[in-house]
């Protein structure tokens, strides 16, 4: 079974994977230290050139309004402001000057409730720890090439869901 991530990324030549993700400007915001610098080099080995990092969600937003990266990789459970909370700030298009942002959470926790708070909160993608070079460039692939236009569901600003693709539709 083929996902939409893997049929997209598998349309792109390495080359141009490599040469979009290395425009890119990233920021990974992980209270663990060890865990930041092993997503850079992941990153940096997919020829990212511009990765910041941050250690809470008040460094994420500062360097978000200072920096304007391209795409955030976010661990939920983060201090200052908690991802959930972090999330809450950037999707209010009212207050926020970045509230398309796109977002990949970053998480241990893959029970269903997290899954599908961090989805009613307006992340576009979900990795689970310990994640891979080929799912991370996944997931850059998939909110970079194909980005969701954002749309208010009841009292949430959120990516707008996925359409299923079946395998059949995939040929």
């Amino acid at each position: 079974m083929f996902s939409f991530v893997q049929v997209r990324a598998d349309r792109m030549s390495n080359k141009a994977v490599r040469d979009l993700i290395q425009g890119l400007g990233i920021l990974i915001v992980d209270n663990n230290a060890y865990m930041r610098r092993l997503t850079r080099m992941m990153l940096v080995g997919l020829g990212a050139k511009s990765v910041y990092e941050a250690g809470d969600g008040l460094a994420a937003l500062e360097i978000v309004r200072a920096s304007d990266p391209d795409v955030m990789m976010l661990e939920r459970d983060i201090p200052v402001l908690s991802g959930p909370e972090l999330l809450r700030i950037i999707r209010s298009p009212e207050i926020f000057p970045r509230p398309n942002l796109p977002i990949i959470m970053l998480t241990s926790r893959a029970n269903r409730s997290d899954v599908i708070e961090a989805l009613r909160l307006g992340v576009h993608e979900l990795l689970i720890k310990p994640t891979s070079p080929k799912a991370l460039q996944d997931r850059l692939i998939s909110v970079v090439s194909r980005p969701r236009p954002m749309v208010w569901i009841g009292q949430h600003y959120v990516p707008e869901p996925r359409r299923v693709i079946t395998p059949a539709a995939v040929h």
